[in-house]
């Protein structure tokens, strides 16, 4: 799979059922062009349409997570006309979404300051663990932009209310900053972030591949709707479907069984 994408700003690897891709421009701290977003939008294209892949983990080289758009990328945006700035702007949205609607948990190993477009790479994944020395920033406004294609899924990482501080005050905040307002899930010190992300990677490898896909997608599609007639039916219609399916049916034996399902043989 590497070879077909030949990628030359990431790293791609997959070791058992776990899949990791690593920005690879330390020199720039990882800042993305829109190559960059090409490669990004293929790999995970390719893994979403890998079977034997169940977990995702994007994570960066060199001291920073990313630091947001490139300055040379900048530099040439300064001269897009209105066509070639929507188009580039839809190509990063495109990026972040494919990431976001991968069908595989993507797990964000956040080792360092996460910038601008940086936290749209981390609140695009499913699962985010930061060392606790790695820095925060919506740095747009003091460039007198916006966050705006990042901003469907920062608010949902840090909600609403923390997104109406951050957004206007570009301030830089800590991890446990970030922690405290939901934009990330567990903080821990730096010699420590290798192994809790292979543990959860690893917790999600355990459980049946088919049940992840489907809880994945019921958080799509349940979060922040109304709990009205219809969607106690879809959620009632979701359950008896996944039981009823293979692994769903095999789960259930190998637990009265008492053995290993067939996942995990």
């Amino acid at each position: 799979m590497t070879d077909a994408l030949n990628l030359q700003r990431l790293k791609f690897t997959v070791v058992g059922h776990i899949a990791r891709v690593t920005l690879d421009r330390p020199d720039v701290r990882n800042a993305f062009d829109d190559a960059t977003i090409v490669e990004l939008t293929a790999a995970f294209r390719a893994l979403d349409d890998d079977a034997s892949v169940r977990a995702v983990i994007l994570a960066a080289n060199g001291p920073a997570f990313c630091a947001g758009a490139d300055l040379n990328w900048m530099k040439r945006m300064a001269g897009y006309s209105d066509t070639e700035n929507r188009s580039d702007a839809l190509s990063l949205a495109t990026m972040l979404n494919t990431i976001h609607t991968c069908s595989k948990p993507v797990i964000a190993r956040v080792q360092g300051d996460a910038y601008a477009g940086g936290m749209g790479l981390v609140a695009a994944c499913d699962i985010a663990i930061s060392a606790d020395t790695a820095n925060y920033c919506l740095s747009e406004a003091k460039l007198g932009l916006m966050p705006a294609t990042i901003a469907p899924y920062v608010i949902r990482a840090m909600g609403a209310r923390a997104a109406h501080r951050y957004f206007v005050t570009a301030e830089r905040f800590d991890a446990a900053e970030a922690l405290r307002i939901g934009f990330v899930h567990q903080v821990v010190a730096a010699d420590q972030l290798d192994a809790s992300v292979d543990a959860v990677a690893a917790s999600i490898v355990a459980n049946s591949p088919n049940a992840v896909r489907e809880c994945k997608q019921l958080v799509a599609d349940m979060a922040d709707k109304a709990i009205d007639e219809a969607l106690i039916a879809d959620t009632a219609d979701r359950i008896a479907r996944i039981r009823s399916s293979d692994e769903g049916r095999e789960g259930v034996r190998s637990f009265l069984e008492k053995r290993k399902p067939s996942w995990l043989a």
